[in-house]
């Protein structure tokens, strides 16, 4: 793998931000930005070998600045939605900024996604450091979050995130890429297989319930390869809760079990595939619903509803107020470590 970098803008501050870039032997090439820790680029052949790019953003650094929606961003402390911004930690109740609706959303105002990380090059990859301080976003505790991106020559970006606090507190870190295989248009006929048995519903501010429901026989169901725009018009009030599309939280199978294979995507006409493999017991996968057309992307393009989707590999929303999710509490002395890969071939 090669990698390089080159000063991609300033800051207000007068800070500069680095862009790295990634490539391998075969024609792959990942481009990071350090502010948010923004995949930028990720530009992959097709099975005739033609180079596209596959994911979302934006062009210029001002442009990130103003109007991010979260475009290949480092999501914390807590990726997805807390109920009102409330919690409950060792007794104290802990409240969060309100900045979706009645609810928390992805770290607040000024989440990892609006931040400049600390970025060095490694032999085989970049690292991101950043100390978020105690009482951030009205998050309890300091604490350290590393994640190190690498671009393999077997075509997987890998990434590894890591947290350690000095008081408890919780986290639930991820990516927020939103991903079009075929580079333009919808992702209405890429063909989802999500390897999860259930999900959890949401009320209409996209809160889990906290039931746990199978997908048998719902919009939910991609334990067989499925295309995204199927049941994406079905009068399901889950697809209505969320825009007229997936905005939900997937229980994927063997969790506690390290890295498995979680999800695949294959896009018909350029043959591109994406495998997704984790150490997370959830995937939300999101099918960019709210998007509408008023953020012009890369080259001046509209993004439009269902111009990418996103599968975020993370704990459950609100887990913090579910005890039957899975636990988001990590405390002192104790390492917070995931990892995530995304494999990309061509059939």
């Amino acid at each position: 793998m090669k990698i390089t970098s080159e000063q991609y803008g300033l800051m207000p501050d007068g800070r500069e931000v680095p862009v790295f870039t990634m490539s391998n032997e075969h024609g792959t090439e990942v481009k990071i930005i350090a502010y948010g820790g923004v995949i930028k680029n990720i530009n992959m052949p097709d099975a005739q070998g033609d180079i596209g790019d596959i994911v979302l953003g934006l062009d210029t650094l001002a442009d990130y600045l103003d109007r991010s929606r979260y475009f290949g961003s480092l999501i914390g402390r807590y990726g997805n939605r807390i109920a009102r911004g409330r919690f409950m930690l060792n007794g104290v109740a802990y409240q969060l900024p309100i900045n979706n609706g009645v609810n928390h959303l992805h770290g607040g105002f000024k989440g990892f996604d609006k931040v400049l990380w600390q970025a060095r090059e490694l032999s085989d990859g970049v690292e991101l450091h950043y100390r978020s301080h105690c009482g951030e976003e009205g998050y309890p505790g300091n604490l350290e979050a590393t994640v190190i991106y690498a671009l393999t020559d077997a075509n997987e970006l890998r990434i590894e995130y890591f947290a350690a606090t000095d008081k408890d507190t919780i986290v639930n870190l991820t990516n927020h890429s939103y991903f079009n295989l075929a580079g333009l248009g919808t992702i209405l006929d890429h063909e989802l297989t999500i390897n999860a048995d259930a999900f959890t519903p949401v009320d209409n501010t996209l809160i889990p319930t906290g039931e746990i429901r199978n997908v048998k026989g719902t919009s939910m169901d991609f334990t067989s390869a499925t295309a995204i725009g199927k049941h994406i018009g079905n009068q399901d009030e889950q697809l209505a809760f969320a825009g007229g599309g997936y905005d939900h939280n997937f229980v994927l199978r063997s969790p506690g079990s390290g890295l498995r294979t979680v999800a695949r995507v294959h896009e018909p006409k350029t043959g591109r595939t994406m495998e997704v493999v984790t150490t997370q017991p959830g995937l939300q996968f999101y099918s960019g619903n709210f998007l509408n057309g008023s953020i012009a992307g890369k080259g001046g393009q509209p993004y439009l509803k269902h111009s990418g989707f996103c599968v975020e590999t993370q704990h459950f929303p609100d887990s913090p107020n579910h005890t039957n999710f899975p636990n988001t509490v990590l405390r002192p002395g104790e390492e917070y470590r995931q990892t995530t890969l995304y494999k990309f071939s061509v059939e």
